[in-house]
Protein backbone atom coordinates (compact mmCIF):
# COMPACT_ATOMS: atom_id res chain seq x y z
CA UNK A 1 0.00 0.00 0.00
CA UNK A 2 1.24 3.42 -0.92
CA UNK A 3 1.07 6.04 1.77
CA UNK A 4 0.45 9.81 0.72
CA UNK A 5 0.00 12.23 3.26
CA UNK A 6 -2.50 14.81 3.55
CA UNK A 7 -1.27 17.89 4.89
CA UNK A 8 0.62 21.14 3.47
CA UNK A 9 2.69 21.54 6.00
CA UNK A 10 6.31 20.88 4.64
CA UNK A 11 8.46 20.24 7.90
CA UNK A 12 5.50 17.67 8.31
CA UNK A 13 6.07 16.30 5.02
CA UNK A 14 10.09 16.57 5.49
CA UNK A 15 10.03 14.44 8.57
CA UNK A 16 8.15 11.28 7.45
CA UNK A 17 10.10 11.35 3.89
CA UNK A 18 13.06 10.80 5.43
CA UNK A 19 11.93 7.87 6.90
CA UNK A 20 10.66 6.46 3.88
CA UNK A 21 7.03 6.93 4.77
CA UNK A 22 5.58 8.94 2.05
CA UNK A 23 4.97 8.13 -1.35
CA UNK A 24 2.71 10.70 -2.48
CA UNK A 25 1.29 14.23 -0.86
CA UNK A 26 -2.30 15.45 -1.17
CA UNK A 27 -3.42 18.87 -0.72
CA UNK A 28 -6.59 20.79 -1.43
CA UNK A 29 -8.25 24.66 -0.57
CA UNK A 30 -8.83 23.66 3.26
CA UNK A 31 -5.24 22.59 3.88
CA UNK A 32 -3.39 25.64 2.08
CA UNK A 33 -5.35 27.94 4.06
CA UNK A 34 -3.87 26.37 7.13
CA UNK A 35 -0.65 26.39 5.84
CA UNK A 36 -1.04 30.15 5.10
CA UNK A 37 1.50 30.39 2.21
CA UNK A 38 0.78 30.65 -1.38
CA UNK A 39 -0.36 27.44 -3.15
CA UNK A 40 1.79 27.95 -6.21
CA UNK A 41 4.75 28.15 -3.55
CA UNK A 42 4.31 25.88 -1.41
CA UNK A 43 2.86 23.26 -3.82
CA UNK A 44 6.63 23.79 -5.65
CA UNK A 45 8.27 22.99 -2.49
CA UNK A 46 6.62 19.73 -1.38
CA UNK A 47 7.26 18.60 -4.83
CA UNK A 48 10.64 18.95 -4.97
CA UNK A 49 11.04 17.21 -1.55
CA UNK A 50 8.59 14.02 -2.85
CA UNK A 51 9.61 11.80 -5.81
CA UNK A 52 5.66 11.01 -5.91
CA UNK A 53 2.35 12.21 -6.99
CA UNK A 54 1.59 15.50 -5.51
CA UNK A 55 -1.93 16.44 -5.62
CA UNK A 56 -3.07 20.12 -6.36
CA UNK A 57 -6.68 20.79 -6.61
CA UNK A 58 -8.61 23.12 -9.06
CA UNK A 59 -11.11 25.45 -7.99
CA UNK A 60 -13.14 26.56 -10.97
CA UNK A 61 -16.60 25.32 -11.21
CA UNK A 62 -16.71 24.95 -15.00
CA UNK A 63 -15.06 22.15 -16.50
CA UNK A 64 -12.99 24.92 -19.55
CA UNK A 65 -11.86 26.59 -16.42
CA UNK A 66 -10.81 23.84 -14.47
CA UNK A 67 -8.65 22.74 -17.71
CA UNK A 68 -6.96 25.71 -17.38
CA UNK A 69 -6.45 25.76 -13.84
CA UNK A 70 -5.15 22.32 -14.12
CA UNK A 71 -2.89 23.28 -17.11
CA UNK A 72 -1.50 25.69 -15.14
CA UNK A 73 -0.87 23.76 -11.80
CA UNK A 74 0.85 21.02 -13.97
CA UNK A 75 3.52 23.61 -14.92
CA UNK A 76 4.99 23.45 -11.59
CA UNK A 77 6.58 20.17 -11.81
CA UNK A 78 6.66 16.81 -13.26
CA UNK A 79 5.19 14.84 -10.25
CA UNK A 80 1.74 16.92 -10.12
CA UNK A 81 -1.52 15.40 -10.00
CA UNK A 82 -3.90 17.64 -10.79
CA UNK A 83 -7.21 17.17 -8.92
CA UNK A 84 -10.51 17.86 -9.46
CA UNK A 85 -13.86 17.07 -7.62
CA UNK A 86 -16.52 14.34 -8.75
CA UNK A 87 -19.29 16.78 -10.70
CA UNK A 88 -19.61 16.51 -14.33
CA UNK A 89 -17.71 19.00 -15.20
CA UNK A 90 -14.72 17.86 -13.18
CA UNK A 91 -15.12 14.49 -15.12
CA UNK A 92 -15.16 16.66 -18.20
CA UNK A 93 -12.03 18.39 -17.38
CA UNK A 94 -10.09 14.78 -16.25
CA UNK A 95 -10.73 13.67 -19.72
CA UNK A 96 -9.11 16.41 -21.24
CA UNK A 97 -6.36 16.57 -18.53
CA UNK A 98 -5.81 12.82 -18.64
CA UNK A 99 -6.13 12.35 -22.35
CA UNK A 100 -3.68 15.88 -22.21
CA UNK A 101 -0.89 13.27 -20.12
CA UNK A 102 -1.60 14.52 -16.75
CA UNK A 103 -1.86 12.78 -13.39
CA UNK A 104 -5.76 13.67 -12.20
CA UNK A 105 -7.41 12.68 -9.03
CA UNK A 106 -10.75 12.82 -8.66
CA UNK A 107 -11.65 13.82 -5.27
CA UNK A 108 -15.13 13.86 -3.21
CA UNK A 109 -16.25 10.75 -4.18
CA UNK A 110 -19.14 9.23 -2.15
CA UNK A 111 -20.53 6.54 -4.27
CA UNK A 112 -19.32 3.73 -6.56
CA UNK A 113 -21.65 5.24 -9.60
CA UNK A 114 -19.07 8.17 -8.98
CA UNK A 115 -16.29 5.97 -8.65
CA UNK A 116 -16.93 4.02 -12.46
CA UNK A 117 -17.21 7.30 -14.00
CA UNK A 118 -14.05 8.46 -12.94
CA UNK A 119 -12.92 5.35 -13.84
CA UNK A 120 -14.53 5.66 -17.60
CA UNK A 121 -13.30 9.59 -17.66
CA UNK A 122 -9.40 8.30 -16.87
CA UNK A 123 -8.85 9.21 -13.36
CA UNK A 124 -5.38 8.18 -12.12
CA UNK A 125 -6.92 7.95 -8.57
CA UNK A 126 -10.25 8.04 -7.26
CA UNK A 127 -11.08 9.54 -3.56
CA UNK A 128 -13.35 8.30 -1.91
CA UNK A 129 -13.98 10.40 1.46
CA UNK A 130 -14.26 7.20 4.51
CA UNK A 131 -14.45 9.42 7.06
CA UNK A 132 -17.39 12.19 5.82
CA UNK A 133 -19.43 9.11 5.32
CA UNK A 134 -19.08 7.80 8.55
CA UNK A 135 -19.58 11.05 9.88
CA UNK A 136 -23.06 10.67 8.23
CA UNK A 137 -23.85 7.47 9.36
CA UNK A 138 -22.68 5.86 6.50
CA UNK A 139 -19.78 3.03 5.92
CA UNK A 140 -17.31 4.74 4.58
CA UNK A 141 -15.11 0.73 4.50
CA UNK A 142 -18.06 -0.49 2.70
CA UNK A 143 -17.29 2.24 -0.03
CA UNK A 144 -13.71 1.02 -0.44
CA UNK A 145 -14.81 -2.77 -0.58
CA UNK A 146 -17.77 -1.71 -3.51
CA UNK A 147 -15.48 0.13 -5.42
CA UNK A 148 -12.18 -2.42 -5.03
CA UNK A 149 -14.89 -5.60 -6.33
CA UNK A 150 -16.11 -3.27 -9.15
CA UNK A 151 -12.76 -1.89 -10.66
CA UNK A 152 -11.30 -5.53 -10.55
CA UNK A 153 -14.27 -7.09 -12.00
CA UNK A 154 -13.24 -4.89 -15.04
CA UNK A 155 -9.41 -4.11 -14.80
CA UNK A 156 -10.05 -0.40 -14.52
CA UNK A 157 -6.22 1.00 -13.65
CA UNK A 158 -8.06 3.74 -11.43
CA UNK A 159 -5.85 3.46 -8.58
CA UNK A 160 -8.57 4.04 -5.21
CA UNK A 161 -7.05 6.58 -2.78
CA UNK A 162 -8.75 6.10 0.75
CA UNK A 163 -9.32 9.92 1.62
CA UNK A 164 -10.69 11.36 4.63
CA UNK A 165 -8.56 9.20 7.32
CA UNK A 166 -9.59 9.69 10.89
CA UNK A 167 -7.87 7.10 12.23
CA UNK A 168 -5.48 4.20 12.78
CA UNK A 169 -7.88 1.23 11.85
CA UNK A 170 -9.58 3.54 8.58
CA UNK A 171 -5.47 2.58 7.25
CA UNK A 172 -5.44 -0.97 8.30
CA UNK A 173 -9.10 -1.86 7.30
CA UNK A 174 -8.24 0.20 3.88
CA UNK A 175 -5.36 -1.65 3.65
CA UNK A 176 -7.16 -5.35 4.24
CA UNK A 177 -10.05 -4.16 1.48
CA UNK A 178 -6.89 -3.54 -0.90
CA UNK A 179 -7.25 0.15 -1.44
CA UNK A 180 -4.02 1.12 -3.66
CA UNK A 181 -3.30 3.81 -1.87
CA UNK A 182 -4.19 5.82 1.92
CA UNK A 183 -3.90 9.58 2.35
CA UNK A 184 -3.62 10.57 5.79
CA UNK A 185 -2.68 13.68 8.37
CA UNK A 186 0.82 13.18 9.41
CA UNK A 187 -0.59 12.70 13.46
CA UNK A 188 -2.46 9.87 12.01
CA UNK A 189 0.29 8.05 10.33
CA UNK A 190 2.32 8.75 13.08
CA UNK A 191 -0.05 7.16 15.15
CA UNK A 192 0.01 3.64 14.05
CA UNK A 193 3.57 3.21 15.97
CA UNK A 194 1.57 3.36 19.00
CA UNK A 195 0.01 0.61 21.29
CA UNK A 196 -0.27 0.35 24.81
CA UNK A 197 1.57 -2.76 25.03
CA UNK A 198 4.39 -1.42 23.17
CA UNK A 199 4.40 1.14 26.19
CA UNK A 200 3.76 -1.58 29.10
CA UNK A 201 6.43 -3.13 27.30
CA UNK A 202 9.02 -0.88 27.19
CA UNK A 203 7.92 0.67 30.59
CA UNK A 204 8.91 -3.37 32.63
CA UNK A 205 12.30 -3.60 29.92
CA UNK A 206 13.72 0.38 31.70
CA UNK A 207 12.70 -0.94 34.86
CA UNK A 208 14.35 -4.18 34.53
CA UNK A 209 17.61 -2.75 32.71
CA UNK A 210 17.59 -0.12 35.62
CA UNK A 211 18.26 -2.94 38.13
CA UNK A 212 20.98 -3.85 36.76
CA UNK A 213 23.20 -1.42 37.17
CA UNK A 214 24.83 -2.00 33.45
CA UNK A 215 25.07 0.87 30.37
CA UNK A 216 25.83 -0.57 26.76
CA UNK A 217 27.75 2.71 26.21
Amino acid sequence: MKFFVDTADVAAIRELNDLGMVDGVTTNPSLILKSGRNILEVTKEICDIVEGPVSAEVVAQKAEDMIREGEHLAKIAPNITVKVPLTWDGLKACKALSSAGHKVNVTLCFSPAQAILAAKAGATFISPFIGRLDDNNFDGLDLIAQIREIYDNYDFQTEILAASIRTVNHITDAARIGADVITAPPAVIKAMANHILTDKGLEQFNADWAKTGQKIV
